[in-house]
Protein backbone atom coordinates (compact mmCIF):
# COMPACT_ATOMS: atom_id res chain seq x y z
CA UNK A 1 0.00 0.00 0.00
CA UNK A 2 1.13 3.63 -0.45
CA UNK A 3 3.17 5.39 2.22
CA UNK A 4 0.98 7.94 4.03
CA UNK A 5 2.21 11.50 4.32
CA UNK A 6 1.62 12.36 7.96
CA UNK A 7 0.26 15.68 9.17
CA UNK A 8 1.38 15.16 12.77
CA UNK A 9 3.74 17.70 14.32
CA UNK A 10 4.81 17.68 17.95
CA UNK A 11 4.16 20.90 19.91
CA UNK A 12 7.18 23.19 19.82
CA UNK A 13 7.58 23.26 23.59
CA UNK A 14 8.48 19.59 23.92
CA UNK A 15 11.75 19.65 22.00
CA UNK A 16 13.40 16.73 20.19
CA UNK A 17 13.24 12.96 20.05
CA UNK A 18 14.44 12.19 23.57
CA UNK A 19 12.11 14.72 25.21
CA UNK A 20 9.23 13.42 23.10
CA UNK A 21 10.03 9.89 24.33
CA UNK A 22 10.84 10.54 27.99
CA UNK A 23 8.37 13.26 29.04
CA UNK A 24 5.19 11.29 28.25
CA UNK A 25 6.68 8.18 29.84
CA UNK A 26 7.52 9.93 33.10
CA UNK A 27 4.83 12.56 33.50
CA UNK A 28 1.65 11.49 31.73
CA UNK A 29 -1.16 10.50 34.08
CA UNK A 30 -4.43 8.97 32.86
CA UNK A 31 -7.44 8.76 35.16
CA UNK A 32 -10.94 7.42 34.77
CA UNK A 33 -10.09 3.94 33.45
CA UNK A 34 -11.57 1.03 35.43
CA UNK A 35 -10.28 -2.47 34.71
CA UNK A 36 -11.85 -5.81 35.48
CA UNK A 37 -9.08 -8.41 35.83
CA UNK A 38 -9.46 -11.91 34.39
CA UNK A 39 -6.87 -14.68 34.41
CA UNK A 40 -6.86 -17.31 31.69
CA UNK A 41 -4.79 -20.49 31.44
CA UNK A 42 -2.44 -21.26 28.56
CA UNK A 43 -1.92 -24.63 26.89
CA UNK A 44 1.43 -25.06 28.64
CA UNK A 45 -0.12 -24.64 32.12
CA UNK A 46 0.87 -21.01 32.54
CA UNK A 47 -1.44 -18.00 32.78
CA UNK A 48 -2.16 -14.61 31.23
CA UNK A 49 -3.72 -11.69 33.10
CA UNK A 50 -6.27 -9.74 31.06
CA UNK A 51 -7.72 -6.34 31.93
CA UNK A 52 -11.15 -5.56 30.49
CA UNK A 53 -12.63 -2.09 30.26
CA UNK A 54 -16.24 -2.49 29.18
CA UNK A 55 -18.78 0.13 28.15
CA UNK A 56 -21.26 -2.41 26.73
CA UNK A 57 -19.86 -1.93 23.24
CA UNK A 58 -20.23 -4.22 20.25
CA UNK A 59 -16.67 -3.51 19.11
CA UNK A 60 -13.55 -4.70 20.93
CA UNK A 61 -9.94 -3.47 20.77
CA UNK A 62 -7.27 -5.88 22.03
CA UNK A 63 -4.24 -3.90 23.20
CA UNK A 64 -0.67 -5.24 23.47
CA UNK A 65 1.87 -3.21 25.45
CA UNK A 66 5.60 -2.80 24.81
CA UNK A 67 8.83 -4.22 26.21
CA UNK A 68 8.76 -4.40 30.02
CA UNK A 69 5.44 -2.59 30.07
CA UNK A 70 2.05 -3.66 31.39
CA UNK A 71 -1.61 -2.75 31.08
CA UNK A 72 -1.28 0.22 33.44
CA UNK A 73 1.19 2.12 31.26
CA UNK A 74 -0.07 5.61 30.43
CA UNK A 75 0.03 4.95 26.69
CA UNK A 76 -2.25 1.92 27.18
CA UNK A 77 -4.61 3.70 29.56
CA UNK A 78 -4.83 6.70 27.25
CA UNK A 79 -5.86 4.50 24.34
CA UNK A 80 -8.38 2.64 26.53
CA UNK A 81 -9.95 5.88 27.74
CA UNK A 82 -10.41 7.28 24.23
CA UNK A 83 -11.77 4.02 22.85
CA UNK A 84 -14.23 3.68 25.71
CA UNK A 85 -15.43 7.23 25.03
CA UNK A 86 -16.18 6.16 21.44
CA UNK A 87 -18.18 3.13 22.54
CA UNK A 88 -15.45 0.48 22.24
CA UNK A 89 -14.80 -2.20 24.83
CA UNK A 90 -11.12 -2.89 25.35
CA UNK A 91 -9.09 -5.90 26.42
CA UNK A 92 -5.55 -5.02 27.48
CA UNK A 93 -3.37 -8.03 28.24
CA UNK A 94 -0.17 -8.40 30.20
CA UNK A 95 2.49 -10.24 28.26
CA UNK A 96 3.68 -13.37 30.03
CA UNK A 97 5.73 -12.31 33.04
CA UNK A 98 4.74 -8.64 32.86
CA UNK A 99 1.80 -8.52 35.24
CA UNK A 100 1.82 -8.19 38.99
CA UNK A 101 2.82 -11.85 39.37
CA UNK A 102 5.73 -13.59 37.66
CA UNK A 103 4.59 -16.33 35.30
CA UNK A 104 4.94 -19.98 36.29
CA UNK A 105 6.89 -21.59 33.44
CA UNK A 106 10.57 -21.06 32.65
CA UNK A 107 9.77 -19.29 29.38
CA UNK A 108 8.62 -15.70 29.32
CA UNK A 109 7.41 -13.29 26.66
CA UNK A 110 9.44 -12.37 23.58
CA UNK A 111 8.98 -10.54 20.28
CA UNK A 112 7.34 -13.59 18.72
CA UNK A 113 4.83 -14.50 21.45
CA UNK A 114 2.00 -14.83 18.96
CA UNK A 115 0.59 -17.98 20.55
CA UNK A 116 -0.23 -15.95 23.66
CA UNK A 117 -1.92 -13.23 21.61
CA UNK A 118 -3.86 -15.97 19.81
CA UNK A 119 -5.03 -17.29 23.19
CA UNK A 120 -6.30 -13.81 24.07
CA UNK A 121 -8.07 -13.34 20.72
CA UNK A 122 -9.62 -16.81 20.94
CA UNK A 123 -10.83 -16.12 24.48
CA UNK A 124 -12.40 -12.82 23.40
CA UNK A 125 -14.18 -14.52 20.51
CA UNK A 126 -15.72 -17.08 22.85
CA UNK A 127 -17.78 -14.33 24.46
CA UNK A 128 -19.74 -14.18 21.16
CA UNK A 129 -20.46 -10.54 21.95
CA UNK A 130 -18.40 -8.60 19.45
CA UNK A 131 -19.19 -7.95 15.81
CA UNK A 132 -15.80 -6.34 15.27
CA UNK A 133 -12.42 -7.01 16.90
CA UNK A 134 -9.32 -4.95 16.19
CA UNK A 135 -5.71 -5.19 17.36
CA UNK A 136 -3.70 -2.31 18.78
CA UNK A 137 -0.01 -2.68 19.62
CA UNK A 138 2.79 -0.55 20.97
CA UNK A 139 6.50 -1.15 20.33
CA UNK A 140 7.23 -4.86 20.98
CA UNK A 141 3.48 -5.45 21.32
CA UNK A 142 3.12 -3.99 17.85
CA UNK A 143 5.74 -6.41 16.54
CA UNK A 144 3.85 -9.32 18.11
CA UNK A 145 0.58 -8.08 16.61
CA UNK A 146 2.01 -7.87 13.09
CA UNK A 147 3.64 -11.28 13.34
CA UNK A 148 0.41 -12.77 14.69
CA UNK A 149 -1.47 -11.58 11.60
CA UNK A 150 0.88 -13.64 9.46
CA UNK A 151 1.37 -16.64 11.76
CA UNK A 152 -2.39 -17.20 12.12
CA UNK A 153 -3.58 -15.79 8.80
CA UNK A 154 -5.34 -19.04 7.89
CA UNK A 155 -7.24 -19.16 11.20
CA UNK A 156 -8.04 -15.53 11.99
CA UNK A 157 -11.59 -15.03 13.27
CA UNK A 158 -13.92 -13.29 10.84
CA UNK A 159 -14.57 -10.60 13.49
CA UNK A 160 -10.94 -9.45 13.33
CA UNK A 161 -11.12 -6.62 10.82
CA UNK A 162 -8.21 -4.19 11.40
CA UNK A 163 -4.97 -3.58 13.25
CA UNK A 164 -3.05 -0.44 14.17
CA UNK A 165 0.44 -0.38 15.69
CA UNK A 166 2.84 2.32 16.85
CA UNK A 167 6.62 2.62 17.30
CA UNK A 168 7.27 -0.92 16.08
CA UNK A 169 10.80 -2.44 16.13
CA UNK A 170 10.13 -4.31 12.87
CA UNK A 171 13.78 -5.39 12.70
CA UNK A 172 14.75 -6.70 16.14
CA UNK A 173 18.41 -7.17 15.29
CA UNK A 174 18.77 -3.60 14.06
CA UNK A 175 16.97 -2.22 17.12
CA UNK A 176 19.18 -4.21 19.48
CA UNK A 177 22.18 -2.71 17.72
CA UNK A 178 20.72 0.81 17.76
CA UNK A 179 20.10 0.69 21.51
CA UNK A 180 23.66 -0.42 22.22
CA UNK A 181 25.33 2.87 21.36
CA UNK A 182 25.64 6.40 22.70
CA UNK A 183 22.84 8.02 24.66
CA UNK A 184 20.53 5.15 23.72
CA UNK A 185 22.27 3.08 26.36
CA UNK A 186 20.19 5.04 28.87
CA UNK A 187 17.11 3.25 27.54
CA UNK A 188 18.95 -0.04 27.17
CA UNK A 189 20.08 -0.07 30.78
CA UNK A 190 16.56 0.63 32.08
CA UNK A 191 15.25 -2.37 30.15
CA UNK A 192 18.14 -4.64 31.12
CA UNK A 193 17.84 -3.80 34.80
CA UNK A 194 14.19 -4.90 34.99
CA UNK A 195 14.72 -7.92 32.73
CA UNK A 196 17.64 -9.20 34.79
CA UNK A 197 15.74 -8.60 38.01
CA UNK A 198 12.89 -10.76 36.67
CA UNK A 199 15.27 -13.52 35.67
CA UNK A 200 16.87 -13.52 39.12
CA UNK A 201 13.38 -13.92 40.62
CA UNK A 202 12.62 -16.67 38.10
CA UNK A 203 15.78 -18.52 39.12
CA UNK A 204 14.49 -18.66 42.70
CA UNK A 205 11.36 -20.44 41.43
CA UNK A 206 13.37 -22.76 39.16
CA UNK A 207 16.65 -23.53 40.99
CA UNK A 208 19.63 -24.03 38.70
CA UNK A 209 17.94 -22.38 35.72
CA UNK A 210 20.70 -19.81 35.23
CA UNK A 211 23.53 -21.54 37.04
CA UNK A 212 25.92 -20.89 34.14
CA UNK A 213 24.88 -17.26 33.55
CA UNK A 214 26.84 -14.33 34.97
CA UNK A 215 24.26 -11.54 34.94
CA UNK A 216 26.96 -8.90 35.53
CA UNK A 217 28.40 -9.68 32.09
CA UNK A 218 25.12 -9.02 30.27
CA UNK A 219 25.79 -5.60 28.77
CA UNK A 220 23.33 -5.40 25.86
CA UNK A 221 20.37 -7.12 24.24
CA UNK A 222 22.62 -9.45 22.26
CA UNK A 223 24.03 -10.82 25.49
CA UNK A 224 20.61 -11.11 27.12
CA UNK A 225 18.95 -12.74 24.13
CA UNK A 226 21.84 -15.17 23.57
CA UNK A 227 21.98 -16.28 27.19
CA UNK A 228 18.34 -15.92 28.28
CA UNK A 229 15.71 -15.36 25.59
CA UNK A 230 16.93 -17.85 23.01
CA UNK A 231 17.41 -20.92 25.26
CA UNK A 232 14.26 -20.28 27.31
CA UNK A 233 12.03 -19.62 24.31
CA UNK A 234 13.26 -22.25 21.89
CA UNK A 235 15.67 -20.37 19.61
CA UNK A 236 19.23 -21.41 18.76
CA UNK A 237 20.74 -18.05 19.63
CA UNK A 238 20.01 -14.32 19.46
CA UNK A 239 20.47 -14.19 15.69
CA UNK A 240 17.93 -16.97 15.19
CA UNK A 241 15.50 -15.21 17.54
CA UNK A 242 15.82 -11.87 15.73
CA UNK A 243 15.37 -13.45 12.32
CA UNK A 244 12.40 -15.59 13.37
CA UNK A 245 10.54 -12.84 15.20
CA UNK A 246 11.14 -9.59 13.28
CA UNK A 247 7.78 -8.50 11.90
CA UNK A 248 9.21 -6.82 8.79
CA UNK A 249 9.23 -10.25 7.15
CA UNK A 250 5.54 -10.74 8.00
CA UNK A 251 4.26 -7.48 6.53
CA UNK A 252 3.98 -8.56 2.86
CA UNK A 253 1.92 -11.59 3.92
CA UNK A 254 -0.63 -9.75 6.09
CA UNK A 255 -4.18 -9.78 4.68
CA UNK A 256 -5.95 -7.66 7.32
CA UNK A 257 -6.13 -3.85 6.85
CA UNK A 258 -3.30 -2.60 9.03
CA UNK A 259 -1.69 0.76 9.83
CA UNK A 260 1.90 1.03 11.06
CA UNK A 261 2.99 4.39 12.52
CA UNK A 262 6.71 4.87 13.22
CA UNK A 263 8.16 8.32 13.90
CA UNK A 264 11.28 9.17 11.93
CA UNK A 265 12.86 10.62 15.07
CA UNK A 266 12.20 7.52 17.20
CA UNK A 267 15.50 6.96 19.07
CA UNK A 268 14.83 3.23 19.40
CA UNK A 269 14.37 2.51 15.72
CA UNK A 270 17.04 1.77 13.13
CA UNK A 271 16.30 2.85 9.52
CA UNK A 272 15.51 -0.78 8.67
CA UNK A 273 12.46 -0.49 10.96
CA UNK A 274 10.77 1.74 8.41
CA UNK A 275 9.22 -0.93 6.15
CA UNK A 276 8.73 1.05 2.93
CA UNK A 277 9.57 -1.82 0.61
CA UNK A 278 7.58 -4.39 2.58
CA UNK A 279 4.46 -2.19 2.62
CA UNK A 280 4.72 -1.54 -1.11
CA UNK A 281 4.49 -5.31 -1.56
CA UNK A 282 1.30 -5.51 0.51
CA UNK A 283 -2.29 -4.83 -0.53
CA UNK A 284 -3.39 -4.34 3.08
CA UNK A 285 -0.65 -2.67 5.12
CA UNK A 286 -0.27 1.11 5.25
CA UNK A 287 2.78 2.88 6.66
CA UNK A 288 2.72 6.39 8.14
CA UNK A 289 5.98 8.03 9.15
CA UNK A 290 5.60 11.40 10.87
CA UNK A 291 8.90 13.09 11.63
CA UNK A 292 7.91 13.78 15.25
CA UNK A 293 6.70 11.47 18.00
CA UNK A 294 9.80 9.90 19.48
CA UNK A 295 9.11 6.43 20.85
CA UNK A 296 5.45 6.16 21.87
CA UNK A 297 5.24 9.93 22.36
CA UNK A 298 2.85 11.60 19.90
CA UNK A 299 1.72 14.37 22.26
CA UNK A 300 -1.05 16.49 20.79
CA UNK A 301 -1.11 19.61 22.98
CA UNK A 302 -0.31 18.76 26.59
CA UNK A 303 1.31 15.91 28.49
CA UNK A 304 -2.03 15.24 30.20
CA UNK A 305 -4.88 14.82 27.75
CA UNK A 306 -5.67 13.06 24.49
CA UNK A 307 -2.69 12.14 22.30
CA UNK A 308 -2.53 12.28 18.52
CA UNK A 309 -1.82 8.54 18.37
CA UNK A 310 -5.15 7.80 20.06
CA UNK A 311 -7.09 9.95 17.62
CA UNK A 312 -5.17 8.45 14.72
CA UNK A 313 -5.86 4.88 15.80
CA UNK A 314 -9.58 5.48 16.25
CA UNK A 315 -9.84 7.24 12.88
CA UNK A 316 -8.23 4.25 11.17
CA UNK A 317 -10.28 1.66 13.02
CA UNK A 318 -13.57 3.43 12.40
CA UNK A 319 -13.12 5.23 9.09
CA UNK A 320 -10.11 3.70 7.36
CA UNK A 321 -7.17 5.77 6.20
Amino acid sequence: MPIISSKYKAPLWIGGKHAQTIIPSLFRKVTGVHYLRERISTDDEDFLDLDWSRVDGKKLAIISHGLEGCTTQAYVLGMVKELNARGWDTLSWNLRGCGEELNHTVRFYNGGSTEDLDAVVTHACKTKKYKQICLLGFSLGGNISLKYLEDYKQDLPRQLTKACVFSVPCDLYACARSLSHGINRFYLNRFLNTLKEKMIRKAKIHPGLFSNVNFDKIQNFFDFDNLITAPLCGYRDASHYYLACSSKYSIPKIEVPTLIVNALNDPFLHPSCFPYEECHKSDDVFFENPYDGGHQGFIKDRVIGTYWSEERAIRFLEDGI
